[in-house]
């Protein structure tokens, strides 16, 4: 009782002890007296590690800064240093030449007198060489710190091209080659070729040639000396004029219609039957072999008299 009167006499004590409750300290503490966790603040420190990436960092930039300079002052000596300057003619080695003049070959690296071998253009000297008739293919390379060395690979000629009155020589991909001066070579002869021809039909009947010198060969190994002339301006039809067909020393020439395949067949029989043909018909002047299982002899009276009369009696 004395409490009770303790607390209405004094009414703002009673409040106080109702605002300390413990039921509503529990409540407001959580949002108002617990302590929230502190956030944690990390600070770089300039320790040892830190040292350590700029003294990387400068040496890198000095191996850098030394190598742009070396690249400079390299250049420079590579460029415009006389120890690297094209200037004699004997600084360009050739080899693999033997019709091609070396005169021909050091035309073509004219316009690289007094220059860097670092400035030569390769490949356009390359492409250069190989536009002269007789080159087929070539190589370019420097030699540091002042050589050119260059290796060429010369055309194989396989006949004689006869073009109008003049003879030329042509290779197995028809080009058309200037006859060396000096040199004894012995070929057939080629006709029915132009220059106006294009390049590549030019080659694909100089491939014909090669097929049939080399079925013919196959029959009998010397038949392709035989051959003193080729026919090639029809392409359904290859005209060959031979000697020696019936005997090694008969030089009466004789003219064979191939057609345009089975070479190897044709010549075998051909081969096997000029003697029995000759023996009948008297002096063949042509043979025609273009039908299947047929064969047109045409004699030559006139022939047979004139080689009757060369004969030693």
């Amino acid at each position: 009782m004395e409490r009770i009167k303790t607390m209405a006499r004094n009414p703002s004590a009673a409040e106080d002890a109702d605002s300390y409750r413990p039921e509503l300290l529990a409540e407001d503490e959580p949002r108002y007296l617990r302590r929230q966790k502190p956030v944690e603040i990390r600070r770089k420190k300039f320790a040892g590690r830190t040292w350590l990436f700029y003294r990387r960092l400068l040496v890198l930039s000095f191996i850098l800064a030394v190598s742009a300079t070396l690249a400079v002052f390299g250049g420079r000596f590579f460029l415009y240093s006389p120890r690297v300057l094209l200037l004699k003619p004997d600084q360009i080695e050739l080899t693999g030449n033997h019709i091609v003049s070396r005169e021909a070959v050091l035309d073509k690296f004219y316009r690289d007198r007094g220059r860097s071998v670092l400035r030569v253009p390769l490949n356009t000297r390359r492409s250069a060489l190989e536009e002269i008739p007789w080159v087929e293919s070539a190589s370019v390379q420097r030699i540091l710190p002042n050589r050119i060395r260059v290796e060429v690979t010369e055309r194989t000629p396989i006949a004689f091209l006869r073009n109008a009155t003049e003879l030329a020589l042509i290779d197995a991909h028809g080009v058309i080659l200037d006859r060396p001066q000096g040199e004894d070579l012995h070929f057939p002869i080629v006709t029915g070729l132009s220059e106006n021809m294009p390049r590549d039909e030019r080659e694909r009947r100089m491939q014909t040639y090669q097929e049939f010198m080399k079925n013919i060969d196959l029959v009998r190994s010397d038949s392709s000396d035989r051959v003193s002339e080729v026919e090639l301006s029809n392409p359904k039809d290859l005209r060959v004029v031979m000697t020696g067909l019936a005997r090694a020393n008969d030089e009466q020439a004789v003219t064979i219609h191939f057609g345009a395949g089975d070479f190897t067949g044709k010549y075998r029989m051909l081969v096997e039957n000029i003697a029995d043909w000759q023996a009948k018909a008297g002096c063949v002047q042509s043979v025609d072999l273009q039908f299947s299982k047929q064969v047109v002899l045409n004699p030559d009276a006139n022939a047979c008299g004139a080689h009757a009369a060369t004969k030693p009696r």
